[in-house]
Formats: C-alpha cells, sequence, structure tokens
C-alpha cells in the first residue's frame, strides 16, 4: 500500500471514530434527558381553612369575589360532589395525608372529645386522639423519599412541626389550628417577619420564595390558615364588600375580605409557577378541609356547615388540574373524597402503594377521560360530641350539638345518617333533595336496611369505636 492511500485510510478512520464518539455523547445525553414521559410531576395541594362549598364563584356565590381561583378551576376538573372526610379541622387533614379512614387513626376532632355540657350528652364519646402517630406513613414522607423537596405553607395541626413528617421547609406550621390574629404580630403563629404583611400575605410571600429557589420535583403543601376564624377583615378590601348586596345567605363583609385576598394569593402563586416554566408540569389540587362556618357563611341550598354531617359542613370546592392530563373545563359529578388525593398523587409521582393501607380511590382514570364511573360508598365516623355555636341561628339536628355521635354513609344519590345515642337514622335522596329535609328511612325501609349493612360490615372492617356506655351525668 502507498503512503499516500495509508494517509487516506487513517484519516477516514479518524472521522468514523470521532463520528461514532459524537453518536456516543448524544445518545448518553438522550439517556441522561427527562423526556415528557419519565419527568416526574411537581405537586401543589391547596387545602383551605374552612371555605364551604358555594364560597367561590366557580360554585356559584354571588358575593363573594374569587376570579383567580375560577380561572384557576376553568384549567381543569371540578367535581360538584366532592366532600372533606371530615366535618372539622384536624381529622379531615389526617384523612388526606393518610388517605385512610378516621377510625384507621384516631383523629375525629380538635382537644377533647366531650365537648358541651355534660349533662347534655346521653353516652360517653369515644376518646380522641390529638397528635397523628408516625406509624401512618404520609405524603411527603412517600414524597420525600422519591426524589421531591417538600415544603408546608401555613396550617399543619397534626403534630408539633411538619419538619419531622417528611418536609424539608416550614412555613409557619405548627400544632395550633387558628392564628390568634392575622396581623402581626401574630402570637401563636412561629414564623419570622411579617410586620408590615397581613398574616395570609406574609406565607405566601415565603411560599413564593420556595418557588423560586426549589428545583423539580417538588411537593407543596399550601394550607392557609385563611380563611378560619378570627374574622379580621383586609382593610383596604372591607368599604367595597359593605356596599355590595348580599347573596342567597351570604353577606358577611369581613369575612368577603379574607376570601378575595386568599384568592389573591393563590393567584401570585399560580402566577409564579407559569413564570417558571413550572405550570404545565405541576399537578395541582384544590379543596377545603370542611365545610364554612355556618352563620359567618351560608351554602345554601345544602344544609348547616362545619362541625355538621349534612351536605353543609362536608361538601367542598374540589378540582385537580394538569395540562396534557386532565381536559380543561370540564366537570363530573361523581363523588369523590379527600381521601383520593394520597392514592392519586402516588400514582402520578410514579411512586408503588401497594404495600400501603389507603382507603381512598386513584382517580386518574376519572381524571383523563378513561372511566366515567367510581361504584362505592363512602364513609364519615364521628363517635363523639361537637357543640353548637349558636343555638338559636343553625340548621343542625338540634339546637345543643352540630352533631352528636354518629356515622354516615353516602352510596350513589343515597345518604344515612346513623345516630348512637337512639339508633336513630336519617335517610336522604340527595339527587331530589340535596338540602336533606325529607327523612325517607320510614317510608324507603328497604334503602334503609340496605345502607345500614354496608356501614356495620365497614365498622367491623375498620375496627370502628361504638361509643354506648350510659353518661352518668346526662339529665334527660
Amino acid at each position: 500500500m502507498s503512503i499516500k492511500n495509508n494517509e487516506k485510510t487513517q484519516t477516514l478512520n479518524t472521522k468514523l471514530i470521532t463520528a461514532l464518539a459524537i453518536i456516543s455523547m448524544i445518545a448518553t445525553s438522550s439517556c441522561h434527558q427527562k423526556t415528557p414521559d419519565t419527568l416526574k410531576p411537581n405537586i401543589v395541594i391547596i387545602n383551605i381553612d374552612d371555605m364551604g362549598w358555594r364560597d367561590v364563584g366557580f360554585m356559584g356565590s354571588g358575593f363573594y369575589e374569587t376570579p383567580n381561583i375560577d380561572q384557576l378551576s376553568s384549567e381543569g376538573m371540578v367535581f360538584t360532589n366532592g366532600y372533606a372526610a371530615s366535618s372539622n379541622c384536624a381529622p379531615s387533614r389526617a384523612c388526606l395525608m393518610t388517605g385512610q379512614w378516621t377510625p384507621r387513626h384516631g383523629i375525629y376532632t380538635v382537644n377533647s372529645s366531650e365537648r358541651g355540657d355534660s349533662k347534655t350528652r346521653k353516652i360517653i364519646p369515644a376518646k380522641n386522639t390529638t397528635t397523628l402517630a408516625e406509624e401512618h406513613a404520609i405524603i411527603p414522607e412517600l414524597l420525600s423519599k422519591n426524589g421531591y423537596k417538600t415544603c408546608h405553607a401555613g396550617k399543619w395541626h397534626l403534630s408539633d412541626n411538619p419538619l419531622t413528617r417528611g418536609f424539608d421547609v416550614n412555613i409557619g406550621g405548627g400544632h395550633n389550628g387558628h392564628p390568634k390574629s392575622y396581623y402581626f404580630p401574630y402570637q401563636n403563629v412561629k414564623i419570622e417577619g411579617g410586620e408590615d404583611e397581613y398574616l395570609t400575605d406574609h406565607i405566601m410571600h415565603r411560599t413564593l420564595h420556595f418557588v423560586d429557589t426549589v428545583a423539580d420535583p417538588f411537593f407543596l403543601y399550601y394550607a392557609p390558615y385563611a380563611v378560619h376564624t378570627p374574622i379580621h377583615p383586609v382593610k383596604s378590601l372591607l368599604k367595597k364588600y359593605q356596599q355590595k348586596p348580599a347573596w342567597n345567605g351570604q353577606d358577611n363583609a369581613k369575612y368577603a375580605t379574607m376570601v378575595e385576598n386568599l384568592d389573591r394569593n393563590i393567584g401570585l402563586l399560580i402566577t409564579k409557577l407559569k413564570e417558571k416554566g413550572l405550570f404545565d408540569n405541576t399537578l395541582i389540587i384544590l379543596t377545603s378541609d370542611n365545610g364554612g362556618l355556618f352563620g359567618i357563611t351560608n351554602q345554601h341550598p345544602l344544609r348547616a356547615g362545619k362541625g355538621s354531617y349534612y351536605e353543609g359542613g362536608i361538601r367542598e370546592p374540589f378540582f385537580f388540574v394538569m395540562k396534557g392530563k386532565i381536559k380543561a373545563n370540564s366537570k363530573n359529578d361523581i363523588p369523590i373524597t379527600q381521601l383520593d388525593i394520597s392514592p392519586t398523587i402516588l400514582h402520578y409521582a410514579g411512586i408503588n402503594s401497594d404495600k400501603l393501607t389507603l382507603d381512598g380511590s386513584d382517580l386518574s382514570p376519572v381524571l383523563e377521560g378513561q372511566s366515567e364511573q367510581l361504584n362505592r360508598p363512602l364513609y364519615w365516623h364521628f363517635p363523639i360530641y361537637l357543640e353548637a355555636y349558636q343555638k338559636h341561628n343553625n340548621e343542625n339536628r338540634d339546637s345543643l350539638f352540630r352533631t352528636r355521635p354518629g356515622s354516615v354513609i353516602r352510596y350513589g344519590d343515597w345518604k344515612l345518617h346513623y345516630y348512637f345515642e337512639n339508633d336513630e337514622v336519617e335517610l336522604y335522596n340527595l339527587a331530589q333533595d340535596i338540602g336533606e329535609r325529607n327523612n325517607l328511612a320510614q317510608t324507603n325501609q328497604k334503602k334503609t336496611e340496605e345502607l345500614l349493612g354496608y356501614l356495620k360490615k365497614w365498622w367491623k372492617e375498620t375496627n370502628a369505636p361504638i361509643p354506648g356506655m350510659l353518661n352518668p351525668e346526662y339529665e334527660n
């Protein structure tokens, strides 16, 4: 072979080696690059405190103004039959975090289960748990173990410190159920700074900093203290609502300013996600921990409010948003519960939940239009007493208690209430009587017995405590 031909061969070999090296680099880069199919979504739960079913514009309110929440709801699927897992704060949050019914974790209320005057309590209520036991795996712990950075912002209420339960960042969360003041100093809310800021504004200010500095994937549990009492108005908005006509039992101007202010802050969060290019790969869930506080706000035609197991106490504004997965401007009347949040999140995060005890359902087939049914009963168990706030202005079963010890089941359109004191039953067809005014227990005994059968079986499956011991201090 001539020297000239040898040089040509060497040149070709060099070019071939270089080309192969480039191809190898591209292939290696492609293996490490995240594709839409492998990229874990960011997850945001917005869990509002005490916001009722009709306290937002997209659910029909003609008094409260929530343009940002309304716009966000239009970008996903709204569930018109969305339920809190309990009718008051702590148990609802425990159910959301664990994906489990209340009998499994034992949190039924805030503080003692012996609420109200002992002389008016016929039976001894079940004992209450106030701190969520560490044996229960919760959403932030599961996500943290699978590569997520986690942030809690606002109300925690399940233990002293959310940092011990899977959160990397804690903004204002503790065991307290509400702030003593929305104005600085916030007193029982441990958070730095905020001298010139309303509490809801300051927590969002800190939350936006988290979003600005965190890398994918992240989990944000935004649980504002608003709109829980104390009703401390945003003064700049007060005159506007004082001059606004009442609508369907909603007329509290001070409360309305808190609703609008919260809506503004949620708008800031969504704007930040979009500005940073995060919105399109973020699953957003909005709900409320229980119904609105009756007398402060009303949910007509729903009956009663927070603390009651009539619809006004447990039916919530509830929607899911995720671009490319969940169809925008969609509505669904399938009954869902906050217990469904955990299995749904785990599905989208690609986390196997087979070894977990989860009482909810993965909603992804419904959210993505693959299924139009979810045939299952929903349950609520409240074996304790919860006193009434207003004895002379309420829609409770009696004037002394928002609810007495009992259980509730909804299956399809039918809903049954069972009370342990006297084995009393109420049955309603929600499709015909959403306000729960016409008790059909006597006229439809077949349906009553059917639902009671499901309920009794569920008590056994969950080892639910059934109170029955008479209270010696009771005065008939």
